[in-house]
């Protein structure tokens, strides 16, 4: 049996793939998107967040923030824990609903992700991994109802610049998993000032028989109060507006 660290279970997801949804958000991530909304969950490690405006002056730090404003991201569990926690949003999992592991990066955890995988499924209850597709696993992809894979940028000099890592690996892995007949839920972050090449993606993804939905998501700025209490830098993008969405649409289209 293998522990792993989870960043936090949120329930009563709509955003995660089909249905009502239990998402469990892994710790660690290969990538390092400047955009990221989710920077808790990039450190493999348990952190403290501290949010100043929270905070009451009271002193009691040592005995713990009654306030909220020192948050610890990142507890050890087993994979028995984490389907304890599921369990309870089980009658909710209605039109294709269930549990998406995501992250982070869930397949750093690959063992712990495969337990997970397996008691849920030995409960009856539909998995799905959200990924970036940085690592493959054909065991634990088959395993799975659906996959939910980023293709953030493609042409890979500027993938590397705003992610730290080339595309070239992921754009392989999103063939390889369409080779294995898995459905694939396909999204791209937008990010308005950087030259995407949604078009191009769009047009790869059409090539691709399992990918049965192409997401644009647009960017937010929800993370960057969770950098501040990191004591990380802030960085700045703008959101797109519905008109730059829209205009996009015409790439998202599969079939």
């Amino acid at each position: 049996m293998a522990d792993g660290i989870i960043a936090d279970i949120q329930r009563a997801s709509f955003h995660d793939g089909y249905g009502i949804r239990t998402t469990v958000f892994f710790k660690g991530c290969p990538l390092r998107c400047e955009w990221c909304h989710n920077p808790e969950c990039i450190s493999p490690r348990p952190q403290q967040l501290f949010y100043a405006d929270k905070c009451i002056g009271c002193g009691g730090c040592a005995e713990g923030c009654y306030a909220g404003a020192r948050v610890v991201c990142g507890r050890e569990m087993t994979a028995a824990e984490v389907l304890e926690q599921i369990l309870p949003d089980r009658p909710y999992y209605r039109d294709g609903g269930g549990v998406t592991f995501s992250g982070g990066e869930p397949l750093m955890q690959r063992e712990f992700l495969a337990e997970c995988i397996a008691l849920c499924k030995e409960a009856g209850i539909s998995c799905a991994v959200e990924t970036c597709l940085l690592y493959f696993d054909e065991d634990i992809f088959r395993s799975l109802d659906f996959v939910m894979a980023d293709l953030k940028i493609w042409d890979s000099a500027t993938h590397k610049k705003y992610t730290g890592v080339g595309n070239e690996r992921i754009i392989e892995n999103f063939k390889r998993l369409n080779a294995l007949a898995v459905p694939i839920i396909a999204r791209t972050p937008v990010i308005p000032g950087i030259d995407q090449g949604i078009d191009r993606i769009g047009e790869f993804l059409r090539s691709l028989d399992n990918v049965k939905k192409y997401e644009l998501l647009p960017y937010h700025s929800m993370g960057n109060a969770k950098r501040v209490a990191l004591g990380e830098p802030l960085t700045e993008f703008s959101v797109p507006d519905k008109e730059y969405m829209k205009e996009l649409e015409k790439y998202a289209y599969i079939r």
